[in-house]
């Protein structure tokens, strides 16, 4: 009874691949009963009602009053226009909602960074 029933690598290995195959194939049949039967797949819509609801929506955006866009902020010399952009979407992802009315450079001379660098002794700054 302690004994093993065969000590040959190859039928324990056919014994296993056959298990794991079989549990494969039972997993695919299973995960395409669920596609069948899956309740929160969404109804087919037919060609026709789908173009009728997109001539809807066309036609209620081409109703709507066009919206103009506010003037852009005035960009003080030299801040190309593509860092207020950056800057506005920065403040935007940040959740905080409003116009950036006005950017201004920092003087890089006298930050902390630097003045702390110079304190310290470092030279290459």
């Amino acid at each position: 009874m302690g004994h093993p029933v065969t000590t040959n690598p190859l039928i324990i290995m056919m014994i296993n691949m056959t298990v794991v195959f079989v549990v494969l194939v039972s997993l695919s049949v299973l995960i395409n009963l669920i596609h069948m039967v899956d309740p929160t797949k969404k109804p087919e819509v037919k060609e026709d009602e789908g173009e009728a609801e997109t001539a809807a929506i066309v036609s209620k955006l081409q109703a709507e009053p066009k919206i103009e866009p506010e003037p852009a902020p005035i960009v003080e010399e030299g801040i190309p226009p593509e860092v207020i952009v950056a800057i506005s979407a920065a403040i935007a992802c940040c959740g905080i909602s409003g116009n950036v009315r006005a950017v201004r450079v920092v003087n890089n001379n006298k930050s902390a960074w630097r003045q702390n660098a110079l304190n310290s002794g470092l030279t290459n700054v």
